[in-house]
């Protein structure tokens, strides 16, 4: 489903990610975690290229892009791989103007051009499923930040997306909303549905991930099951990392 060959990325003469390798497979869901700054969010925005790598390969699906000093990928390549991908970020991102209803119909209509009457169907069937079928006409103003990230999940999923990426999803949120989310996300998970999440909830890590990677200083330290990484591993700076969190 995604494959990640030898990615590196710079901004300016910080070098973020040094050569990273990372595979999911259609159905899993791989947790990243590691300390602030370690290039976490960096690996997921380069998975569906909101940030450009410099080196390495790309693979979702049945697209294939390859970065190099003598090989960028044109816009039309970029953007059929992006459509592959659902992007969940720490910020909401709703449309302040929109109903929730028309946040998740937007982008079926403009982009997937879908009619209103299918995006709108679409649409209901994911707040049901995210627990909102009666938010439907209230603005996001007049949401917790809880069901304001629900919204957003159910808008990234209104696109049919091949995978979810998850940026940090309840950062924003105290414990009693984070919980919301992070239960319509093991439901997700539960489904099936192929996600790629970085957080520092330890314990959605190790309830919820087929694979847990832990990621430090722009290399992948250690990954396995979250029984291996969180129990079983040798590697000393874990250890120390996970010993300092009580969650």
């Amino acid at each position: 489903m995604i494959n990640i060959k030898n990615l590196h990325k710079s901004f300016g003469s910080n070098e973020i990610l040094k050569g990273i390798d990372v595979q999911v497979n259609k159905g899993e869901t791989v947790v990243i975690i590691g300390p602030s700054g370690s290039g976490k969010t960096t690996l997921l925005r380069c998975m569906n290229l909101l940030e450009t790598p410099d080196k390495g390969i790309v693979e979702i699906g049945n697209s294939r892009l390859v970065f190099d000093d003598n090989n960028k990928p044109d816009k039309s390549d970029i953007v059929t791989l992006r459509k592959q991908t659902g992007m969940v970020f720490q910020g909401f991102h709703l449309f302040p103007h929109q109903t929730v209803i028309e946040n998740i119909m937007e982008g079926q209509i403009t982009v997937l051009k879908r009619s209103k009457i299918e995006a709108r169907t679409k649409a209901r069937l994911l707040l049901e499923k995210v627990g909102l079928a009666d938010k439907s006409e209230a603005f996001p103003f007049q949401l917790s930040g809880g069901q304001q990230q629900r919204v957003a999940i159910a808008r990234a999923m209104a696109m049919d997306p091949d995978v979810l990426l998850f940026d940090e999803p309840t950062s924003a949120l105290d414990p009693e909303l984070a919980a919301e989310v992070l239960k319509v996300m093991k439901d997700l998970s539960q489904e099936g549905m192929t996600m790629v999440v970085v957080t520092h909830k330890m314990s959605f890590a190790r309830d919820v991930a087929n694979k847990v990677i832990f990621v430090d200083g722009g290399i992948i330290l250690e990954e396995g099951t979250p029984e291996y990484v969180f129990k079983d591993t040798d590697n000393q700076r874990i250890k120390q990392f996970l010993s300092i969190l009580d969650d």
